[in-house]
């Protein structure tokens, strides 16, 4: 009798045990790959900021389990990017991997996640290949597929009537996207195609090339530390006045600190701005620009966003981390407050959104840093064009 009662005892503790809430006995692992040495870990700074940012709006929880965020550096390597994902899968054993800056890093470690059946929560780059006939159920991005800021610059030009046009971005996957989409929508004439090293700061040799060439505008995707060197050297030149510029990911919150004045007049074309009025910005560049003095890049805001659809993944699946096909319904119905306002996924998982066409202006206090503000909407509910390629049906 004794024994039955014991048997029965250890029977209902382990029913009691099982039944437990998912918050009772896990915590969500979340690795976050950027690039935090060298010229280029100021972008991976403003990641990480916004990823601890978007955690204290969530009360340090995602989905209402403790969450542990593994962060790595890549080194703008793909191997080392590489690298640093399998130690998190390996070691850490995280649920989700997110970030990736450059294109070619992520090439690398997209795959390594998505064929460890891990989600990879894309947070900046966006390779053709993960929008086509690449694309993977447990891959998302929060960001944008190359091609499309491009797209938007190059129509805005076309419209302009602007001709003879240089056109400059580095020698990697992301620069040759951004010269594919800027080209589908523009038509005019292309004075001269130039490709330069990833992680240049010197373009002196670009910018004589340039002048011979004569162009009636200049078109540059340089983003980081390369884009703060260029527009340096572009105006120390006198370049500004006589070849009007047009880019995209070059000037931008964390440039502007550096470059100031150089960026002045400066059109871009990006799908978030500081100044968009929603209620999951106002309170992001609200909160950011408190605890750091200066505000959020759009590398911060889509970032931020990243967890945010994570939390509404595991919040769906109640914390049930194995219900994998339960948190990707819940990401494909991109059911959060976003910094962009209201967006859905293609079919491929990258978003439908708007784009806008910025220019750099002087800032509201005298001596105060420029400001980036809106223009006007270039798209709206634009796709990417690899979504046919994409074989995912839901």
């Amino acid at each position: 009798m004794k024994k039955q009662t014991c048997t029965l005892l250890a029977g209902l503790i382990a029913t009691a045990f099982l039944s437990a809430p998912a918050s009772a006995q896990q915590k969500v692992k979340i690795g976050f790959i950027t690039t935090l040495s060298g010229p280029q870990g100021v972008i991976g700074n403003d990641m990480r900021n916004s990823v601890e940012m978007a955690l204290d709006h969530l009360g340090r929880k995602i989905g209402g389990l403790d969450v542990e965020i593994i962060y790595g550096d890549d080194q703008v390597k793909p191997d080392v990017g590489k690298q640093v994902a399998e130690e998190m899968l390996k070691k850490h054993q995280v649920h989700f991997v997110s970030g990736i800056i450059w294109s070619n890093v992520m090439l690398a470690v997209a795959p390594t996640v998505t064929g460890a059946g891990t989600f990879m929560i894309g947070t900046n780059a966006g390779p053709n290949q993960l929008a086509g006939d690449q694309c993977n159920e447990l891959f998302f991005s929060t960001s944008w597929q190359n091609d499309q800021t491009p797209e938007a610059m190059g129509k805005y030009m076309q419209d302009a009537g602007l001709q003879d046009v240089y056109v400059m971005a580095p020698n990697y996957a992301a620069g040759k996207d951004m010269v594919t989409g800027f080209k589908r929508y523009f038509k005019g004439r292309i004075v001269d195609e130039v490709y330069t090293r990833l992680g240049q700061t010197d373009y002196q040799a670009e910018l004589s090339q340039l002048r011979s060439k004569n162009p009636k505008a200049v078109f540059v995707f340089l983003p980081g530390g390369m884009g703060i060197q260029f527009l340096k050297q572009y105006s120390e030149a006198g370049l500004r006045g006589q070849f009007p510029l047009y880019s995209v990911y070059t000037v931008d919150e964390l440039s502007i600190p550096a470059v100031k004045h150089a960026a002045l007049g400066q059109l871009e074309t990006r799908y978030w701005s500081q100044d968009l009025k929603n209620e999951a910005n106002v309170k992001f560049v609200g909160d950011y620009k408190k605890k750091h003095g200066r505000p959020p890049s759009f590398y911060g805001a889509q970032s931020y966003d990243g967890m945010m659809l994570i939390d509404s993944a595991v919040r769906a699946v109640k914390g049930n981390l194995s219900d994998k096909k339960g948190m990707t319904a819940a990401m494909r119905k991109a059911d959060f407050k976003s910094t962009r306002g209201k967006f859905t996924y293609n079919n491929n998982h990258f978003p439908i959104q708007n784009f806008y066409l910025l220019k750099t202006v002087a800032g509201a206090a005298p001596g105060s840093d420029p400001v980036m503000e809106i223009q006007k909407a270039v798209f709206t509910n634009h796709k990417d064009s690899y979504g046919k390629d994409c074989k995912m049906k839901w």
